[in-house]
């Protein structure tokens, strides 16, 4: 049999068991042959339609693109490369070296982790009764203040109070962001709209939630992008979000915490059982491993 005849063959087998998606997800057409089923044989290993299938699917999301012959061509010549390089590696040993070894080993036990955290991840559905616990800690108490203010960002702290000495003596604030500013918001006059606190650097919030409005800073305030001049135009308490809006947002944060729990769990039940010769060696990196 050719290479030619394997290739087609393969591709043949991959559309006679129906398109594939970036989402993994095959659709399986009731004459779809079984996984099992050999579509190539390699230097007489045998090649799976359902191996084909996994690499396919992996590769099909990653490039984000879309199921054609085409692109089905691309990955199944990508994927003899692999299979040819990879007998090449056992025939000459690679195999066989330890570290290779617990290489290939993390990467089995990174995947077998992964799937038990997906697995967790489907069979975790918040409740109702969850998720408004959570609005009403994220939403319910706590005031959501927004502003509306202007900055000008120099380099120095001289420069900094240069401007607001120029303000002091009735400059123009908006001129002197257009002159001064290094800030892309510069070129508008330092206007930097309607924010909330947790979308600044803290150092400028904190200067922020001092003012009044129609006042500017009578310092310079430095962040980590060097030194403003802060001038407060507006601000108001906005209404914080309903609950369905922010649904999904409350679903991930719970179950982030739902599988650091899980995770927890196991950690807690396991045996765990150290090498008491290296604690012996080693007693101050066992403590500090604790």
């Amino acid at each position: 049999m050719t290479k030619r005849t394997l290739y087609v063959g393969c591709i043949a087998a991959l559309l006679a068991s129906g398109p594939l998606t970036a989402e993994d997800k095959p659709a399986a057409p009731a004459a779809a042959p079984p996984p099992d089923t050999t579509i190539a044989t390699v230097n007489g290993q045998p090649v799976s339609l359902g191996l084909f299938r996994l690499f396919y699917a992996e590769r099909l999301r990653m490039a984000g693109s879309e199921n054609s012959p085409a692109f089905q061509n691309q990955a199944f010549n990508e994927f003899v490369n692999i299979l040819v390089t990879a007998q090449n590696a056992e025939t000459k040993g690679i195999d066989k070296d330890a570290n290779v070894k617990d290489a290939l080993e993390i990467q089995r036990l990174q995947l077998l982790s992964r799937l038990a955290l997906q697995n967790a991840a489907q069979n975790f559905t918040p409740s109702d009764e969850d998720l408004k616990k959570a609005y009403d800690a994220r939403y319910g108490e706590a005031s959501r203040m927004e502003y509306k203010a202007r900055h000008i960002l120099v380099k120095s702290e001289d420069e900094a109070k240069k401007l607001i000495a120029e303000l002091d003596k009735g400059g123009d604030f908006a001129e002197l962001a257009k002159t001064n500013s290094l800030g892309p918001t510069g070129k508008n006059g330092g206007d930097l709209g309607w924010f909330d606190s947790q979308q600044m650097v803290k150092p400028f919030t904190d200067a922020v939630k001092t003012m009044k409005p129609g006042a500017y800073t009578k310092t310079p305030v430095q962040t980590q992008f060097g030194w403003h001049v802060i001038l407060l135009e507006e601000t108001r308490e906005a209404e914080p979000p309903t609950l369905d809006s922010v649904k999904a947002e409350l679903t991930a944060g719970l179950q982030r915490d739902a599988l650091a729990n899980f995770v927890n769990d196991l950690r807690e039940k396991a045996k765990l059982d150290l090498n008491s010769d290296l604690i012996k060696a080693n007693p101050q990196e066992a403590g500090e491993a604790k």
